[in-house]
């Protein structure tokens, strides 16, 4: 961290490691889409980290490959706490644009850089919940000036998932900003399956009191009441039941074109926890 003596060694807990090529296709096009401005004014090459890739470093490949066609002089570096996983990436390096080092929450970089960008999906979902702020706080405290923390979780496929937007808030914590669901629309039956893909932050909060529960509930209801749609394909009744959402007062974000995505970005305040 910023101004604090550097672990001795990785902070975390080694993950089962399991992915998929393309499970993060879906995050990928949001992060290209929403942090594409950030890459852009970024004075100097930025650097984009890939937090516990997993025991294959294919969904970092594909995001250095991503990155690049919005900020061509990218570095994405791939960090495990597990110098085994960090090995059998090496071969797949591609200096200066992509590299693999030994690192956890504390977001370790050569020269003490500090990352715009950093992406860790599938990490925090094994831990409790109250271990959830702390590593958020590790990894902003390590972000450059503007930079985001994206963290989520997906389903093996990557056709289900969640995550939210994470900056630095005025006090120099973290301050989320939105969460985002996204579905591959002809898979759905009830929107609110995605409840069992909530980031650690949400997942136990999906019961009746908390606002995330509430968001599932009106989701459904919207999507029932939408049905009429469905014979112009899902597509149209997801946009019917995001309309549907927007006059119950829910702060959806983005637009038209994202939602035809199947992605539905909430403002955070909307479905925080209540404590």
């Amino acid at each position: 961290m910023r101004g604090a003596p550097r672990p001795s060694r990785p902070v975390g807990t080694l993950t089962r490691g399991t992915t998929n090529p393309n499970r993060l296709r879906r995050a990928d096009r949001w992060l290209v889409h929403t942090y594409g401005p950030l890459l852009r004014a970024a004075p100097s090459s930025p650097v984009v980290v890939d937090l516990g890739y997993g025991a294959h470093p294919v969904t970092t490949v594909e995001l250095a490959a991503r990155v690049a066609v919005v900020r061509p002089d990218v570095q994405v570096v791939g960090l495990e706490i597990d110098q085994e996983r960090v090995r059998a990436a090496a071969p797949h390096a591609d200096p200066p644009g992509l590299s693999f080092a030994l690192g956890g929450f504390e977001v370790p970089l050569p020269g003490g850089r500090s990352p715009l960008l950093v992406r860790a999906f599938n990490v925090l979902r094994q831990y409790d919940e109250e271990q959830v702020l702390p590593a958020w706080s590790r990894m902003v405290d390590r972000l450059a000036p503007h930079g985001a923390l994206m963290e989520g979780t997906c389903n093996e496929l990557g056709r289900l998932g969640a995550w939210v937007d994470v900056r630095r808030g005025p006090d120099g914590g973290p301050q989320p900003r939105s969460l985002t669901l996204s579905w591959r629309l002809r898979d759905v039956a009830e929107p609110s399956v995605v409840a069992e893909r909530l980031p650690k932050v949400l997942i136990h909060r999906n019961v009746p009191g908390e606002r995330v529960h509430t968001l599932m509930t009106d989701l459904d209801g919207a999507w029932a009441r939408a049905a009429g749609h469905a014979a112009y394909g899902a597509r149209q009744r997801f946009l019917a039941a995001v309309a549907d959402l927007r006059t119950l007062g829910w702060p959806v974000l983005g637009t038209r074109h994202r939602w035809r995505l199947g992605e539905l970005e909430i403002a955070w305040d909307a479905v925080a926890p209540r404590d």
